[in-house]
């Protein structure tokens, strides 16, 4: 009720693309569902970016992977849920005709990469290099949601990406994901805001929405 008197607003969210594709869709659709006069802005972008935009006022809210503790001064984080990285190929890829496909294989492939702005590559680099995987001689690194999920669609690649992005992929079999472990990548996804700034009504309906979504994603699981 307060956000409806509060007439004409705007709310501005950096999303990042793992959120973008599995939980906020549902959000914004809740979110519009209750008709109030408030223009959505998404953005997407690497964590770092949208966090600096976040701290400077630009945002409003940051829904994605919790960030480093140097660059969570003066922020505050709501946990939704966690998620960890798959390795995803296309439905005919030699490396599934394999029972138990070694990590070290994929470096005779092409590689999608999380570049450096990622917040995915740190979880990634360590994985790596527990299974000796040191060189990848193949590598592409990238952030673009539709070229990866061309390329791989397209190619032998591997693409080395957060499981949210590629759910829908997954579950309409598009996409598979390599029988490899990535427990060690799993990390929480969540809200982030400014610690200083009291939340808006039309914020705190969308950070509901958003709860909402997550909850009901993690009981399709």
């Amino acid at each position: 009720a307060q956000a409806r008197m509060s007439g004409e607003s705007y709310l501005n969210v950096g999303v990042l693309p793992s959120v973008a594709a599995r939980i906020v869709p549902d959000a914004v659709r809740a979110f519009q569902a209750e008709n109030m006069e408030t223009t959505l802005t998404l953005i997407t972008a690497p964590n770092t970016f949208l966090l600096s935009q976040l701290r400077a006022g630009e945002l409003d809210l940051v829904v994605g992977r919790l960030a480093d503790p140097a660059q969570m001064a003066g922020l505050a984080f709501a946990h939704l849920y966690s998620e960890s990285v798959s390795f995803a190929v296309r439905k005919e890829h030699p490396l599934l005709l394999e029972e138990k496909p070694d990590l070290r294989r994929i470096a005779d492939y092409p590689v999608l990469y999380p570049t450096k702005e990622a917040v995915i590559r740190p979880y990634v680099e360590r994985l790596l290099l527990a299974h000796g995987v040191t060189h990848l001689p193949r590598r592409v690194e990238t952030i673009s949601n539709i070229f990866g999920r061309t390329y791989t669609l397209e190619t032998d690649a591997i693409w080395v990406i957060s499981s949210g992005v590629i759910s829908r992929d997954i579950a309409a079999g598009d996409l598979v994901e390599l029988p490899v472990e990535t427990i060690e990548t799993t990390g929480p996804v969540g809200l982030t805001t400014r610690a200083n700034v009291a939340p808006t009504p039309a914020l705190l309906m969308f950070q509901s929405a958003l709860r909402a979504s997550a909850e009901e994603k993690s009981m399709q699981l």
